[in-house]
């Protein structure tokens, strides 16, 4: 690697840890604001593994001018981070302009795409834009029915991430639904820390986000790949030990608050496992909207295991009393909210 190189990734990396210093000040300081949003730029995508229920193999691209006002709207509620997801994000033509507009908000730019497309020459226009994260899940080592996000595909993608990124990358391995061999989650973090990158692992959840058992080999693979983690705010995930061992997981849900989801259709959702609720239109959501969500305790919740959610939901965990319950979903889509009586009310 050149020294100018060397030297462009050490400024980068400082700036970045500044403005992620600055996001944790200002979300200790109020409560007010969303830590995190996801935002759909596209729901299509060129793979389709069995596990996901978040694409499709038609969608249109979100014009550019609509999400450069939606990430606007983000702005204005003052959010820290902006996560591009999909679908397979890379698939949006101007996908790069949009990082811009994040970068434009003062918020830290991100981006989870499944890697295929990422040649130098992308890489590189993603330097220029001004990204600050990428993730990829990868969920074996040769592709398979289940997924073709396999280590023998991209292994080539992570070299030349490994040459040209600017910005942070984590590569997530999977364990839970249907990947049939749980040392393959083992072989990717190594892969992973060789090259230099931050290595996680993630339990993949049914269709309503919640748990589906680990076997035993599972939680033991999952245990051995805590030891890989590196200090970084997306490595918070101690929630996961409980739900490796098939244990309700105690914590106060964020979601429609401190994170938001936004589909493509421009609505609010708790996550990518609960669209529908609230799905009110981001134009007008509001610092009402946000304080109701953070006092909100989501029925999901216990054995929820959407990994972003929880970690954006950990800045607020010794605060905030929830004080209104939503109800389990019904038939019809809602979401009712019962108010629950605190001590001496």
């Amino acid at each position: 690697m050149s020294g100018t190189r060397q030297s462009r990734r050490r400024s980068r990396a400082y700036s970045r840890h500044l403005r992620e210093l600055r996001l944790l000040a200002k979300g200790a300081v109020s409560t007010d604001h969303p830590i995190m949003a996801h935002i759909i730029p596209i729901r299509r995508c060129n793979l389709s593994c069995a596990y996901c229920n978040e694409y499709d193999d038609f969608s249109k691209p979100v014009p550019v001018e609509v999400m450069r006002h939606r990430i606007d709207l983000l702005g204005r509620l003052k959010t820290g981070v902006i996560t591009l997801s999909g679908g397979e994000p890379l698939l949006h033509p101007e996908l790069d302009q949009i990082i811009r507009f994040i970068r434009d908000t003062g918020a830290l730019a991100g981006l989870i795409t499944n890697g295929y497309f990422l040649m130098p020459d992308r890489i590189e226009q993603l330097n220029e834009a001004g990204l600050d994260y990428l993730q990829i899940s990868i969920d074996n080592v040769m592709p398979d029915e289940v997924s073709k996000k396999s280590l023998k595909v991209l292994d080539k993608k992570l070299q030349f991430l490994a040459e040209y990124a600017d910005f942070h990358i984590n590569i997530n391995s999977v364990l839970g639904g249907g990947i049939h061999n749980p040392e393959h989650a083992l072989t990717v973090g190594r892969r992973a820390m060789e090259l230099g990158f931050t290595s996680t692992v993630g339990i993949i959840h049914d269709g309503d986000g919640q748990l589906r058992p680990l076997s035993a080999r599972e939680r033991e693979v999952f245990l051995a790949m805590k030891s890989f983690e590196k200090k970084h705010f997306s490595r918070i995930n101690y929630f996961q030990e409980a739900i490796a061992n098939g244990r309700p997981s105690q914590w106060k849900c964020r979601a429609g608050s401190r994170y938001l989801y936004v589909c493509e259709d421009g609505l609010v959702h708790y996550c990518s496992q609960q669209r529908g609720y609230p799905a009110k239109p981001l134009e007008h959501y509001n610092v009402d909207d946000i304080r109701r969500e953070y006092i909100t305790k989501k029925s999901c919740a216990p054995m929820c295991t959407i990994s972003c959610v929880h970690q954006i939901s950990y800045f607020d965990f010794f605060r905030g009393e929830q004080t209104i319950e939503s109800a389990p979903l019904d038939d019809t889509g809602s979401n009712h909210l019962v108010t629950i009586k605190s001590a001496g009310a």
